[in-house]
């Protein structure tokens, strides 16, 4: 198989990536039946959700249908990646990612749109996160990310584990969890020293609580750590190190010569020492040659685009689990660290690809393939900041941040658990069935879409009308019959019979997904 892959892209080395990255995937599925492309409706929605975070309005959906130029694909991406909506959704898609629903900060939040709005390269943006700078304002709410999770909780010790096992996670791609007092049982590549190389860092960090805005502290680390396994006695001791990588030598200091700037009691400013295990730990996990943050990135922004990563579950890298389509993998790994990380041109790229613009429907009779050959567009869940974003477009009614809490609490995952898989909940069935506030929005009000609705004399229009709001498509002949067929017995309570369309499409798996 590595043969016909070669073969497959030796011919392609000066073709843009995305010719390359088709030319891997295509090889692998070697004459599979595949998907044909995606309409121009389905790939416009599917855009706009990944870009700008929402669905089209029904002016850019008509636009966008009625256009006969060749290159208006291209020209739409481009056009989503320059507006001021996408570091907005990459900010959202990153915090949720990020901090999985620990909260939130205002300066973490605007850190985070700036650093999109300027496409800080994500190397830079993670050490920025895992050795934040207090003495930078434009960059110290990095903090954030480490500091939610040195907080305490009731009576509960400060999670040093998670954190350790979240860096390893959402930078490496390594879920070294059960690392942690002995090597994992279940995975030969990840050992108990990977764990505490790590761990060791940040039991040697403290919350800073005399700032407004997030920071943490080093303390003075002046030894290793020791540690032994639950199954054996024999001790053993490890300084910072990040997997794969050479511990980091923990020099001496004469004593009071250890501190850049030491503690000041009346300001309470903890100090800064002149040994800084977390700064040493993100230079070494951002460095170029540790190809394994690359390969962590690269398959996470595969997934935001396709729906799967190449290595899935994303944070289980070894080699027991290998990638769907590893010359690919690699391939990313190595454009993106050429390109200094730069998300939004590998962005740009996937997007470009057949692969992504695969339609979500198989031909007739075709048995479906696995996931992990990318034959078909996989369905992806919307997010509830998507959601809301989508519904508030659909009916035409302003963005309301209580309703938008309403949304994250019935749509978002529990705190600390990753959203990506498409999970059905009681909990939103009934919130879309049964929120006052939420089918208040569906009322008419000046210039919404039910206030438009009603001045349609015309059943097909109606149809065309609703399905290019909700849906980002015009209806099929069933569906326009089935408008039609509502609103004939409606007499005088159309207005009742509109609202439950809309409701109707609202609530669809259709609306809720990104197919």
């Amino acid at each position: 198989m590595s043969v016909v892959l070669g073969a497959a892209t030796a011919s392609l080395a000066d073709e843009p990536l995305h010719s390359r990255i088709d030319a891997l995937i295509d090889a692998k599925l070697a004459g599979q039946p595949v998907a044909a492309l995606a309409d121009d409706a389905e790939f416009l929605r599917r855009v706009f959700l990944d870009f700008a975070g929402r669905i089209p309005s029904a002016t850019e959906a008509r636009e966008f249908l009625q256009d006969s130029a060749a290159g208006k694909r291209e020209k739409l991406i481009d056009k989503l990646l320059a507006s001021d909506e996408y570091p907005i959704r990459m900010a959202d898609l990153m915090h949720v990612t990020l901090m999985e629903r620990r909260g939130e900060h205002p300066e973490w939040i605007a850190y985070l749109r700036e650093s999109f709005k300027q496409n800080k390269p994500w190397d830079v943006l993670a050490r920025e996160m895992i050795s934040p700078d207090p003495k930078n304002e434009q960059t110290r709410a990095s903090a954030f990310f480490l500091s939610k999770r040195l907080e305490h909780y009731g009576q509960n010790a400060i999670d040093y584990p998670i954190l350790t096992r979240d860096v390893g996670r959402l930078f490496l791609g390594m879920d070294l969890q059960c690392a942690q007092c002995h090597d994992h049982l279940f995975i030969k590549d990840y050992k108990q020293a990977d764990f505490q190389g790590m761990y060791v860092v940040f039991l040697n960090t403290a919350l800073r609580n005399e700032t407004k805005f997030p920071a943490v502290s080093e303390n003075l680390l002046t030894k290793k750590i020791e540690f032994q396994s639950v199954f054996n006695a024999e001790k053993k001791s490890i300084g910072p190190r990040v997997p794969g990588r050479n511990e980091i030598a923990i020099p001496e200091f004469a004593k009071g010569e250890e501190y850049l700037e030491p503690p000041d009691k009346k300001t309470k400013e903890p100090g800064r020492p002149k040994f800084s295990p977390l700064e040493q730990l993100a230079n070494q996990i951002t460095a170029n040659e540790n190809t394994q943050f690359a390969k962590s990135i690269a398959n996470r922004v595969w997934f935001v685009a396709m729906g799967r990563g190449l290595v899935h579950p994303l944070d289980l890298h070894h080699s027991e689990n290998p990638p769907s389509h590893p010359e690919l993998l690699d391939l990313l790994a190595r454009e993106l660290t050429e390109h200094k990380f730069d998300l939004k041109w590998l962005l740009r790229e996937l997007t470009m690809t057949r692969t992504y613009q695969r339609s979500g429907v198989l031909p007739t009779g075709v048995k479906e393939p696995l996931p992990e050959h990318f034959a078909v567009a996989l369905e992806k869940p919307l997010s509830a900041e998507q959601l809301f974003a989508s519904v508030t477009r659909a009916v035409g009614s302003a963005p309301n941040d209580a309703i938008k809490q309403k949304f994250l609490k019935a749509f978002a995952n529990p705190p600390m658990e990753p959203e990506g898989e498409f999970a059905p909940s009681l909990r939103a069935a009934l919130f879309l069935m049964n929120d006052a506030e939420l089918l208040k929005l569906l009322d008419s009000q000046p210039e919404n879409l039910l206030t438009r609705l009603k001045t349609l004399d015309l059943p097909d229009m109606v149809a065309d009308e609703v399905y290019l709001n909700v849906l980002s498509r015009r209806p099929s002949a069933d569906e326009i019959a089935e408008v039609m067929g509502q609103l004939k017995v409606a007499g005088d309570r159309k207005e009742a019979v509109l609202k439950q369309v809309i409701w109707a499409l609202l609530a669809s798996s259709e609306f809720c997904l990104n197919h």
